[in-house]
């Protein structure tokens, strides 16, 4: 028998002698009456409002995502913004995605910020994330909320907050929204009389404006038209982003766009992948098969918020090939870079964004080209960030982040998966009417600046017993830190949580100058480095790998890749 936690059992009668609706309150008497263990993980903490806002399992209770703890988190919020703007008219956008559950939580989101006398833009139909930035600092407003797990699972949910720059709320906002939020500790601190004529509709007209923003990033219009006819695939994963990437696509100048069908329509089931997430290959199934059937040139898929991105295309054996993040990312930096350098637009006074775990290639371009590049923690609240620290004296080019996100230009304040399908497009057909391929400019690449691989291990524990093996498990690392991984020496250890590098032989401690955060990382011998990093709003730590070497000649791409991708296995071996 399940021994339940007294402070457990009193937290869920707070709730059922609350003011909680009857069905509210009936699911929670059956979950503990029927499945103790559930109950327990629904009550035994608050979902925690991180620097990003809420995410976790929907359902009832303390630790999931309900329109209680939604609108407890927007009364936090909305307090803090009521103290840091008490002379301003204060003014929000909320819109959402295709989730189970986000109109019901945007609107309960949008009646608590009308309840306290702020007004709200709503989008009248879900739009991507990237819209929801932009339209920030379009409508001159204080903050933001997006409802969106990203590509979490289908049982997930989340709220995502921004401030008056576009971004995701960075220091100090961040603790002190989480502070206010905390300082909630019962829907009966929440101001449920809303007022409906505080809500203002964004309607469909506002696309035109993101999408000439969007269509105002191509820098080589010519190269589209010669490969105007250019098949390409699109896959929304039933999202949000099914108008707008085709119409972004459309804007640049390609006119032969083939949208997945069965994948097109808004869905928060998902009902034709495990996850709905374009970096795992099963989610792309069904547009590589559309592909083969109009051989496609390049296939594209967006999360169910629209601000990541994943592209696949042929290689030389004619098969499919999905390119990571880092791929990507490589081909966007090197692109953008190049181009502007052939417009005599480089003069010292533009800079890239890089995060510590995506691959340190992007820097090595970035130098090449005499252009700075700035590294931050992982998240793309730091790389907009250093946009908004340095607006106005120097420009943005581009940057991103190993997870399938990048943002080109400033106008949005997060990734862009919209515009980034459109700009990888357009850099395959500019290397098109040059009769080269993504992995001939990749060879060349690497040939210049070093090839570089990159590999992640994903794992995810369930509930408090999983979330504190978590934190075992980090704390095994700063105490017991590994001397060797598969063989090779450990060199230098980078503690990001208390900002040291640690050098291994001689012992020797010296100051990390990057902002905290649990995160280690281990530089080994052979010019390996390992990163291990905990997510922040769920039991879950990453392993990211990175293996380099010299590339001699461009015939040699793939057989130097096969050596990378041995020493690759060899080290997450270690870690499984």
């Amino acid at each position: 028998m399940t021994t339940i936690d007294p402070a457990i059992l009193v937290k869920a009668q707070s709730w059922l002698q609350g003011n909680v609706d009857e069905e509210t309150k009936s699911a929670i008497r059956k979950l503990q009456d029927e499945d103790p263990k559930e109950f327990i993980d629904s009550f035994y903490q608050d979902l925690e409002f991180g620097t990003g806002g809420l995410r976790g399992l929907m359902g009832v209770g303390t630790n999931r995502m309900n329109i209680y703890t939604v609108a407890m988190a927007t009364q936090g919020l909305a307090n803090y913004l009521l103290a840091s703007f008490p002379h301003d008219s204060i003014s929000v956008v909320i819109t959402h995605d295709s989730r189970i559950n986000n109109t019901l939580f945007a609107k309960t989101t949008a009646d608590v910020f009308t309840a306290n006398s702020i007004k709200v833009y709503y989008f009248r139909e879900m739009r991507p994330t990237p819209m929801l930035s932009f339209a920030v600092r379009h409508f001159g407003c204080k903050s933001g909320v997006m409802i969106t797990a990203s590509h979490n699972p289908k049982e997930y949910n989340g709220y995502k907050a921004y401030w008056e720059d576009g971004a995701q709320v960075v220091a100090p906002h961040d603790k002190n929204i989480i502070t206010e939020v905390q300082k909630i500790t019962s829907f009966d601190l929440v101001n449920w009389d809303k007022n409906d004529d505080l809500i203002e509709y964004i309607e469909e007209d506002f696309d035109q404006i993101y999408l000439d923003k969007v269509k105002g990033l191509s820098l080589e219009p010519s190269a589209i038209q010669k490969q105007k006819d250019m098949p390409i695939v699109f896959s929304p994963i039933h999202g949000a982003s099914g108008k707008m990437v085709p119409e972004a696509l459309e804007a640049f100048g390609f006119e032969n766009i083939h949208v997945v069908k069965e994948q097109a329509e808004p869905d928060g089931t998902f009902p034709t992948v495990i996850y709905p997430n374009p970096e795992e290959a099963e989610a792309l199934a069904m547009s590589i098969e559309l592909g083969k059937k109009v051989s496609a040139e390049l296939i594209l898929a967006c999360d169910p918020d629209g601000d990541r991105y994943a592209a696949v295309v042929p290689n030389e054996e004619g098969e499919f090939e999905l390119l990571n993040g880092n791929q990507t990312g490589t081909l966007l930096t090197y692109y953008l870079l190049s181009k502007w350098k052939e417009a005599g637009k480089l003069n010292g006074k533009q800079f890239m964004v890089n995060t510590i775990v995506t691959t340190e290639l992007i820097n090595r371009i970035a130098e090449g080209f005499g252009v700075k590049c700035f590294n931050v923690l992982t998240g793309f609240k730091n790389i907009a960030a250093i946009i908004r620290d340095l607006e106005g004296k120097e420009t943005f080019i581009g940057g991103g982040e190993e997870s399938y996100g990048y943002l080109v230009g400033d106008f949005v304040r997060d990734k862009d998966g919209v515009s980034a399908c459109a700009m990888v497009a357009e850099a395959i057909a500019y290397y098109k009417t040059q009769g080269k391929t993504v992995f001939e400019v990749l060879a060349e690449v690497y040939q210049q600046f070093g090839f570089y691989k990159e590999s992640l291990i994903s794992i995810t524990k369930k509930g408090k017993d999983g979330a504190e093996q978590i934190q075992a498990l980090m704390m095994d690392f700063r105490t017991n830190p590994p001397k060797t991984m598969d063989g090779i020496a450990v060199e230098t250890i980078y503690d990001v949580k208390e900002s040291t590098i640690q050098h291994v032989k001689s012992g020797k401690k010296e100051k990390l100058d990057l902002d905290s955060s649990n995160v280690m990382q281990f530089y080994l011998e052979d010019g390996s480095k390992i990163s291990a990093r905990p997510s922040g709003t769920e039991p879950k730590i990453k392993y990211y790998f990175s293996v380099s070497a010299p590339l001699e000649n461009v015939s040699d791409y793939r057989k130097v890749e096969q050596e990378l991708t041995k020493r690759l296995e060899g080290l997450k071996q270690y870690f499984s």
